[in-house]
Formats: structure tokens, C-alpha cells, sequence
């Protein structure tokens, strides 16, 4: 990977983007790298706009908050982009230049001419995923979606080494209980309800994310 790597994840309530983002920061971290992890949302509700800022580095991390000008950017809802469901508007503001965005769509969404010109101004790369129904098929719940949005990104950047995302994994749901928000945690709980055992939790969130790394598609900009 490159010497520093700044991603932003926008979603809505309930779809695990604080998650995502706390299970990648400690991939991170187990591949002998360094990470900050800050979440951001407001009112604790469903559908209601929700991000979170991961950096990765080779080097300390001085800066903290919001990530106002990432490399990676991953849409864990279409209406992040359809229904302006985002902090963040344009979806992409601030992607850098040659940067990559990923959507949790089954198809491409139909983007406006003017934010397709100016994604191509900047030489990104967009890629979509039926993120939702790899979880669903692979986990037999849609709380994994989350784990397949991660998965499509490492099928795309070399981020962690092989194995971190398991030991990622297994550091949050097979530990003490890590508790960002009381909604987080109350999630949490309603996954490992999901799975007869937690070692059956993170066997098929793992192969969600295998799986999802052979799903990803890339846009024709």
C-alpha cells in the first residue's frame, strides 16, 4: 500500500458503518500498520445519515476527524448518492485525484453527466457491488453488508495483510465487548443473535468478504 491511505464511509443508520470502520482500523493495526478511527452521525436512528473516517499509515497519525479529502471513498447505500442521504455533498467532494469509489449498488447507478465528468477530471475509479446480497446469500443477513463493502475494498487496494480481517474479526466479536455508541453495541448483539456461535459469526462474515472481493465491478467513466 501507499505510505498513507485516508478513507471515508458513508451509509445510514444501522448498516454497521461505525463497524466497518473500527474492524478495518484494527486490520490495520494487525498488519503492523497505524490507524485512527473516528465515527460520525447524528441522531441514533435507522436510515439516518451515518459516516466514519479510517486513516492508515506507515507513519504517525497527527490528524484526526473528519476525512475531508480521501483516497477511498465506500457507499454502503445507494441512497447516500440517489437521495443525498450524506454529510458529504457531491458524494465524492474532496476525492483525490485517481481515487476510488465504491458503491453498494447491484447495477450502476445512473449518475448525472456533470458528476461523471468531473469523477473523470479526477481519473477515479468507481467499482459497484451487490454488497447487500452477497451478505444475504453467503451469511443469510443483511447486518454483513458491511463485511462485503470491506471485503469489495481489499478486492480492490492491498490494504491489510491475509488473515488481519479475521483477526479483525475475531478481536470484536469474539472479545470484550466494544462499545462506540449504545446503538452500536445493541447491533452488535443482533448479529452474534444471527449465528449459533460466534466462531460461526466470523467463519461466514469471512467468507462474505471472499466472496465479495470476486463480485466487485469496475464503471466504464
Amino acid at each position: 500500500m501507499q505510505e498513507k491511505t485516508f478513507i471515508r464511509m458513508s451509509g445510514l443508520g444501522g448498516q454497521g458503518v461505525v463497524t466497518a470502520a473500527h474492524i478495518l482500523g484494527v486490520a490495520a493495526v494487525r498488519s503492523g500498520l497505524l490507524s485512527t478511527v473516528n465515527p460520525f452521525f447524528g441522531a441514533e436512528k435507522r436510515l439516518a445519515p451515518a459516516e466514519s473516517y479510517v486513516r492508515i499509515s506507515t507513519h504517525p497519525i497527527r490528524e484526526r476527524g473528519e476525512v475531508l479529502f480521501p483516497d477511498i471513498i465506500l457507499i454502503l447505500h445507494p441512497h447516500v448518492i440517489t437521495l443525498g442521504k450524506c454529510y458529504t455533498m457531491p458524494f465524492f467532494e474532496g476525492l483525490q485525484p485517481q481515487g476510488k469509489i465504491i458503491i453498494n449498488a447491484p447495477e450502476p447507478l445512473p449518475l448525472g453527466e456533470r458528476d461523471l465528468a468531473q469523477l473523470a477530471g479526477l481519473a477515479a475509479q468507481l467499482y459497484y457491488i451487490p454488497a447487500t446480497q452477497v451478505a444475504m446469500e453467503v451469511a443469510g443477513t443483511n447486518l454483513s453488508t458491511n463485511i462485503a463493502m470491506l471485503g469489495a475494498l481489499l478486492g480492490v487496494v492491498n490494504l491489510v495483510k491475509p488473515g488481519a480481517l479475521e483477526e479483525a474479526l475475531t478481536e470484536r466479536f469474539g472479545g470484550a465487548k466494544f462499545i462506540a455508541s449504545g446503538t452500536t453495541a445493541a447491533l452488535d448483539d443482533v448479529l452474534k443473535g444471527k449465528f449459533a456461535k460466534v466462531a460461526q459469526l466470523i467463519e461466514k462474515n469471512v467468507a462474505v468478504a471472499e466472496q465479495a472481493k470476486s463480485c466487485v465491478q469496475q464503471y466504464a467513466l
